[in-house]
């Protein structure tokens, strides 16, 4: 599963504002906006982003 969608789920799941899962897990409230308007990842921010995700769900 790609990284944008895994974020997209966890959206959902929490409900969580888009800004503020940026904002908490790479420090930009744009990230999610910018993803969804066809902004291509770098493997630094993906990794972030998966690493963000897995403690997320360890804390669940």
């Amino acid at each position: 599963m790609s990284v944008h969608r895994k974020i997209e789920k966890f959206l959902r799941r929490t409900k969580m504002p888009a800004s503020k899962f940026g904002r908490l897990a790479v420090n930009d409230p744009r990230l999610v906006h910018d993803l969804r308007n066809g902004r291509e990842l770098g493997t630094r921010i993906a990794l972030r982003l998966e690493a963000f995700l897995a403690a997320q769900e360890v804390g669940r």
